[in-house]
């Protein structure tokens, strides 16, 4: 079955998220260097990146949600994956309000906040399948993260797609199956 639909993760995927953390890292009080070490620590120790606050024994400070630091190669990508007849979107474990821009950009959006589920719940990846409107198998679900994107996608029965970019993209290894790319750049070929 050849793939109709990809779907992409938001953060660290399609997005860079390197100024929204160092904006929570002083909002929490915290060297931008500290609060990263402790998402390190997240990631080494398998745990949830909300669990950072209780490492570093602060209150989680207040969202700093934007879209504003787009990868360089997302939107190029996008516009190749369009003239190549893919349909295209997007969803993540994202706040609501992130759907609105992201609409301006794909064909259809979703959000973990909307959909009352979050990754890597195999509920929120049959949402993913409505939303892209496409059998599991026409699917390629692209993300930075092996455990919360690739996995789950390859378990429900789609494409994952793993790009290596973000501190989970290089801590984490994708599991066998999945297609493997550096950079957005590379997707649509590596889809061909």
């Amino acid at each position: 079955m050849a793939v109709r639909v990809v779907v992409f993760d938001v953060g660290e995927t399609l997005v860079d998220e390197t100024n929204m953390w160092t904006r929570v890292a002083e909002a929490g009080g915290v060297t931008p260097f500290t609060l990263m070490a402790g998402l390190g620590a997240t990631i080494a120790l398998g745990r949830h990146h909300d669990d950072v606050w209780g490492l570093l024994g602060i209150e989680q400070p207040a969202g700093s949600w934007t879209l504003d630091d787009w990868y360089p190669d997302a939107l190029p990508c996008i516009a190749r994956l369009r003239a190549a007849g893919y349909r295209v979107c997007a969803s993540g474990n994202t706040p609501s309000f992130v759907e609105e821009d992201l609409r301006t950009r794909v064909d259809a959006v979703g959000s973990s906040e909307t959909w009352g589920v979050h990754k890597p719940d195999p509920a929120f990846f049959a949402r993913v399948v409505e939303l892209a409107g496409a059998e599991a198998g026409m699917i390629a679900y692209v993300g930075d993260r092996a455990d919360n994107d690739v996995g789950p996608a390859i378990a429900a029965g789609m494409v994952g797609v793993h790009i290596r970019r973000g501190p989970w993209g290089h801590l984490q290894e994708p599991p066998d199956g999945a297609i493997r790319i550096a950079s957005l750049d590379e997707l649509p070929g590596a889809l061909a």
